[in-house]
């Protein structure tokens, strides 16, 4: 088996299930951590654990390493249960947040450590530890140590370290914590690149958006240790199941509303097809919105606040009783609404508006 495995891989939905997460519960104490969760993953897929602190995603992630033993539920790798199975027999590879290197070891000793470990013979060692630096772009840096390498280069001396050992399933747990925003911001991409290349399939642990967003095939958003929805980034940010995965991906308005007939009618007059019944809440993003010069429509406001965010213009506006964000392309407008302008608001698009019933 060597690193570079072929990428000619069916899409995922085709491709052959690697884990199965199957209704597995965490507690501690009387305290439930991870309540029946459920997920598959299949081979090549690169799937994010997202949520706030305390909503369970890193203790997932533990239960598949094997740090931790679930009560109930079972995580099977190719079909088997890997629960009862020891941590160092587990076919998965961590990388931590904090690298975890060990500072009196060379890059190529960090890589091998794990090789000797497990009894594998030097010359086996000397092949793969070549292979995994030259998949993570590091030969040449053999001799250094961790302290002569910058933070993006230490990330992929701990990926390779754990790609050295072939893993059936690569587990990410927030690593990029210690990056510098524009860092990050790079290593994302590269990450993803790279788990692609070598065809492999990833568990990735964040608490930010924008990583899952940039790094993912499908995303796992949870809350108080449930799963609330799994689907890809388009359809998490564009579709949200729920009231709290709307208004936890990204910036969104929400409004009351009545439904009549099986519309909504929203406040500039347009109406919006809906299943649900009775009081509702209208899940409008500010890029759906516009900001005209205030003229005869229903729905009218005061710009309150407005910044200026490298391409983008945002602005909170007031409207009624609510506060409406609104963002603008910074071409879209010769000269900026101000602080104080009359504007009018209209929906640009209602097919994406989101309609949930009333909590």
């Amino acid at each position: 088996m060597t690193l570079a495995r072929d990428l000619s891989l069916a899409s995922a939905a085709d491709a052959a299930q690697v884990l199965r997460i199957d209704k597995v519960s965490k507690r501690f104490g009387t305290f439930t951590v991870l309540d029946d969760c459920s997920i598959d993953v299949s081979e090549g897929e690169i799937v994010t654990l997202l949520g706030s602190s305390g909503c369970g995603k890193t203790t997932l992630l533990r239960c598949i390493a094997g740090f931790l033993t679930p009560e109930k539920g079972a995580i099977l790798i190719d079909g088997r249960n890997t629960i009862p199975v020891p941590v160092n027999r587990r076919p998965v590879g961590v990388v931590f947040q904090s690298y975890a290197l060990f500072p009196h070891l060379t890059v190529e000793g960090n890589v091998a450590y794990g090789l000797k470990m497990h009894g594998v013979p030097r010359r086996e060692i000397a092949r793969r530890v070549a292979d995994a630096l030259a998949s993570v772009s590091l030969r040449g840096f053999e001799t250094r140590y961790p302290s002569q390498l910058s933070g993006g280069q230490q990330q992929r001396v701990a990926i390779a370290r754990v790609l050295v050992l072939e893993p059936r399933v690569l587990l990410l747990d927030e690593p990029f914590n210690a990056l510098d925003a524009k860092l990050r911001g790079t290593m994302q991409v590269e990450l993803r690149e790279l788990i692609k290349r070598l065809g492999m399939t990833a568990i990735f642990v964040t608490h930010d958006q924008e990583e899952a967003l940039t790094l993912s095939d499908r995303i796992a958003v949870m809350r108080g240790g449930r799963i609330e929805q799994v689907a890809p980034p388009d359809e998490i940010f564009d579709r949200p199941a729920t009231a709290y995965v709307a208004d936890f991906i990204g910036l969104s308005n929400f409004i009351p509303a009545e439904v009549r007939d099986g519309k909504v009618t929203l406040p500039d007059g347009q109406t919006l097809a809906t299943e649900a019944q009775g009081p509702v809440r209208v899940m409008i993003r500010p890029h759906n919105l516009r900001a005209i010069p205030q003229g005869p429509g229903p729905w009218q406001g005061q710009v309150r606040f407005q910044r200026n965010v490298g391409p983008l213009i945002e602005y909170t506006i007031t409207a009624g009783q609510s506060d409406m964000h609104v963002v603008a392309l910074r071409r879209d407008r010769i000269r900026p609404w101000g602080e104080g302008d009359a504007v009018s608001l209209e929906v640009i698009d209602p097919e994406f508006c989101k309609v949930y019933p009333e909590a």
